[in-house]
C-alpha cells in the first residue's frame, strides 16, 4: 500500500520562476483585468508561455495562486510591522506601505467574478491576512497613537482607494509612487491630535463590510 504523496520542493530556478510568474500576474491583473492575456504575463515574467502553463493549467488556477500568494504576503509584512516597530502607529504605516506594494487591495476586486473567495485555501488566507490587520489597528488604539474614531473599515476602504490605478497614460512605476506619496499626505489625519475634525460618514468595522458584501480582504488589506 502506498503511502501520502509528498510535494517536493521547487528547484531554484522553477521556484523563482514561479515566484516571477506571480508577481508579474499580480501587476499585470491590476493594470488590466483579470481577462489579461496571459502571454503578457509571461512576457513580464520573463519566461516562455509553456513555463506559465506547467506551473498553472489554467486562468483560475493562476488567479487564485496571485490571491493567496498576496494574501500570505501582506499577512508576513502585518506580522514583521507588529514585531518590528516600536509603536502601533508606526506598524501600522509600514504595513499599509507593503499592502500597497503587493496590490492585494486592487488584485482581489478585479478577480472578484472569477476566483472563489469562500475556496477553503483563499478563505484561510483572508483570515489570517484581516486578523492581523485588525491587531495592528488595535493595538495602535491600545497605545494611543491612532485616533479612536479610524477604523479597521477606513483602513482597509483607503488602500482600496490608494491601490486603483490612476486613470490616463501615467506610467505604471510613476502610478505606484504616487499611491505611497498619496498615503505619506493622508497618514497625518490618522493621528489623534487637539482640534483635530472628526471626519463625517459611516464607521465601517470588519462586520460591517461582511454585511455589505465588501469581501473583507478588499476592504481590510
Amino acid at each position: 500500500m502506498s503511502g501520502p504523496v509528498v510535494a517536493r520542493p521547487l528547484r531554484a530556478d522553477a521556484r523563482r520562476n514561479h515566484e516571477q510568474l506571480l508577481a508579474a500576474a499580480r501587476h499585470v491583473v491590476v493594470e488590466r483585468g483579470a481577462g489579461a492575456p496571459l502571454e503578457e504575463v509571461a512576457r513580464r515574467a520573463g519566461v516562455g508561455i509553456g513555463t506559465l502553463y506547467r506551473r498553472f493549467p489554467s486562468r483560475p488556477a493562476l488567479l487564485r495562486a496571485v490571491v493567496v500568494d498576496a494574501l500570505q504576503r501582506t499577512a508576513a509584512a502585518a506580522q514583521a510591522a507588529l514585531d518590528e516597530e516600536s509603536d502601533g502607529f508606526s506598524a501600522l504605516v509600514r504595513y499599509m506601505h507593503a499592502a500597497l506594494d503587493l496590490r492585494v487591495s486592487a488584485v482581489i476586486p478585479a478577480v472578484l467574478a472569477t476566483t472563489d473567495l469562500e475556496d477553503d485555501e483563499v478563505r484561510a488566507a483572508r483570515e489570517a491576512s484581516a486578523a492581523l490587520a485588525q491587531r495592528i489597528v488595535d493595538a495602535a488604539h491600545a497605545d494611543g497613537s491612532l485616533a479612536a474614531d479610524v477604523t479597521f473599515g477606513d483602513i482597509g476602504t483607503l488602500l482600496v482607494r490608494l491601490s486603483r490605478p490612476l486613470p490616463g497614460s501615467i506610467p505604471a512605476d510613476v502610478d505606484e509612487q504616487l499611491s505611497h506619496r498619496h498615503l505619506d499626505l493622508v497618514v497625518d489625519g490618522l493621528r489623534p491630535a487637539p482640534g483635530r475634525r472628526v471626519p463625517g460618514g459611516p464607521r465601517l468595522e470588519r462586520r460591517d463590510l461582511r454585511s455589505f458584501g465588501v469581501p473583507r480582504d478588499a476592504g481590510e488589506s
